[in-house]
């Protein structure tokens, strides 16, 4: 994380900067308004008769550069403390504005400083360049004093000690509180960059968050979409197939073989019209829920009619699982006898489903060529949502050859609670 001190704080806005334009112009017809004044009832400091033109100048010379106090704070800032020197060794400067203009530069700097060291420095030095002023004038000055200047003290302290510390204390609390205000401002200015930053940070956090999600959700489209349109297309082609070879021998299996074509392509239309009919709105439910393993009967059946022989088995104590549990379960057989059927050249499909005492096992293997170039390129969607879908749940997964041939599938996925207490045998 950065440190205050590599902070910059931006400089000011066009906006800010007319205000700074009116308001110095205010101040620098103030500052002429006011020497006239001064002039016609002798208020000046040292008492010394100048000339109007310089008096005008000097206090033109030290509010005019407060138009840019914001956009040039350094610059401003050095300007006028030369010019505060200046008219005091001139004995031309009246107070009230000039003590002001300084006072406004020092905090200036302090609250829009570009580099926070040299501002620090610089205000540091010219404060301390101040006070070495006083101290030089003081020492000028009391050769000066008439010996009945203080006639008419009364207080307890010797007068010309009480006038030197009274000075001090009022030159320590103009400059300690522009140094401290200035401070105080660029702080406060910092402190709300700084939650600026954190609420961009949020609403770019909050936008990523739902860009996964919605990434997420493609994905899981994705799967369900070749979960449904793989397996049933992948039944309708073999019964196809089927159906015109023995379109000119049998029309009887020709037929049946047509019939099985019908009912997997509506099957699979349904099942595009339920999760079409999900994603158009989130208020209204599906129009039938996902299939889960109580249905892995009509799936085998699909299979068995494509013309691969398919044995199922259950070991265990069944116990109710969660709908995701039990979609997942159907989703990974389905994907395993429709690779099957697509790529292994299999003649039988073995499923097994195993009730262990924490996990659900589900266990498919056929007798097919095994991993192939075909099975490699369908990795890209069908084995890998498999794996994603089972990976949601805590699952694992392994696929690969058998030793004796062919291709296996056997995933795992936690029961938790609902866990069967009791051994079953592999």
């Amino acid at each position: 994380m950065r440190s205050l001190d590599d902070w910059q704080r931006p400089g000011p806005t066009p906006r800010q900067r007319r205000i700074d334009l009116i308001t110095g112009l205010v101040v620098v017809a103030a500052a002429l308004f006011y020497v006239m004044l001064s002039r016609s009832v002798g208020l000046f400091v040292w008492g010394v008769e100048r000339s109007a033109a310089e008096h005008l100048a000097f206090a033109f010379a030290i509010t005019v550069p407060l138009i840019w106090r914001r956009s040039h704070p350094e610059l401003v800032l050095i300007v006028i403390a030369v010019v505060f020197i200046a008219g005091q060794i001139r004995e031309t400067q009246e107070v009230q504005f000039s003590s002001g203009a300084i006072f406004a530069a020092i905090y200036t700097a302090g609250a829009w400083g570009p580099d926070r060291v040299r501002a620090r420095w610089l205000r540091v030095v010219i404060i301390g360049i101040m006070f070495g002023w006083l101290a030089i004038a003081w020492l000028i000055a009391v050769d000066t004093i008439p010996p009945d200047a203080f006639a008419d003290g009364t207080g307890e302290l010797p007068p010309l000690l009480s006038a030197l510390i009274s000075q001090v204390l009022m030159n320590v609390v103009i400059f300690g509180f522009s140094y401290f205000f200035g401070e105080t401002a660029w702080l406060s200015a910092r402190r709300e960059a700084v939650l600026v930053e954190q609420a961009e940070q949020l609403r770019q956090a909050r936008a990523a968050s739902e860009e996964r999600a919605v990434v997420t959700e493609r994905l899981r489209i994705a799967r369900e979409l070749h979960d449904v349109v793989a397996h049933h297309v992948s039944v309708m082609g073999i019964q196809a197939a089927a159906a015109r070879r023995a379109m000119d021998r049998d029309g009887g299996t020709a037929r049946d073989s047509l019939t099985s074509v019908e009912e997997s392509a509506r099957t699979a239309v349904d099942e595009l019209q339920r999760m079409l009919g999900a994603l158009r709105t989130a208020d209204e439910p599906a129009a039938a829920p996902n299939p889960g393993i109580e249905r892995l009967d009509e799936l085998l059946d699909r299979v068995h009619e494509a013309g691969l022989t398919s044995e199922f088995a259950v070991f265990g104590t069944a116990v109710p699982l969660p709908a995701s549990t039990s979609q997942t379960a159907y989703r990974v057989v389905q994907e395993a006898v429709t690779n099957a059927l697509k790529h292994a050249g299999a003649s039988t499909v073995d499923v097994r489903l195993r009730y262990l005492n924490h996990e659900l096992e589900i266990d498919v293997a056929d007798d097919g060529h095994g991993a192939s170039t075909s099975r490699a390129a369908d990795d890209g969607m069908g084995l890998v949502g498999m794996r994603e879908r089972v990976a949601l749940l805590g699952g694992t997964i392994e696929t690969g050859n058998r030793s004796a041939g062919g291709f296996r599938v056997r995933a795992r996925l936690p029961l938790g609670s609902a866990a069967p207490r009791e051994k079953v045998a592999p």
